[in-house]
């Protein structure tokens, strides 16, 4: 299955020489320009990012996850210890063909069979009814 998923995290403050503490993260010294940071476009990279989103008038962090050869998606009975009720999400757990992997505080945004298999014997849609509605007058 393929399986895609949102994911949050609290902001991370980056520090730097320039800063003191408690001096904000402004627009021009956070959102520098891929290019000035790489010397080329980020877009160009395969990379996981974050995007810095607004929660309850807090910021934090949320990414798009997506993940193949997913058999198995569930979420655990009790909270786990990675669980923050001040985050979206919760822990999701995911089995796969080398093991279980967990991923806290994640919502699912759709779960897709790669593979599907034929619909089940017996089960008719009215798409598939070759003779249209039945009606209560026809038998079966």
């Amino acid at each position: 299955m393929l399986v895609h998923l949102r994911q949050y995290k609290h902001e991370e403050v980056q520090f730097d020489d320039n800063r003191t503490t408690g001096e904000s993260q402004t627009a021009d010294t956070v959102d520098k320009g891929s290019e000035e940071y790489f010397g080329e476009n980020i877009d160009d990279f395969d990379l996981e990012t974050w995007e810095t989103v607004e929660y309850e008038d807090d910021p934090i962090q949320k990414r798009e996850v997506t993940i193949e050869g997913v058999t198995a998606v569930s979420v655990p009975k009790e909270d786990t210890d990675a669980d923050d009720p001040d985050l979206p999400g919760q822990t999701l757990q995911l089995r796969m063909g080398g093991g279980i992997e967990y991923m806290a505080q994640a919502e699912i945004v759709e779960v897709q069979d790669l593979n599907p298999q034929d619909e089940a014997e017996g089960k008719v849609s009215k798409e598939d009814d070759p003779q249209g509605k039945a009606t209560m007058d026809e038998e079966p």
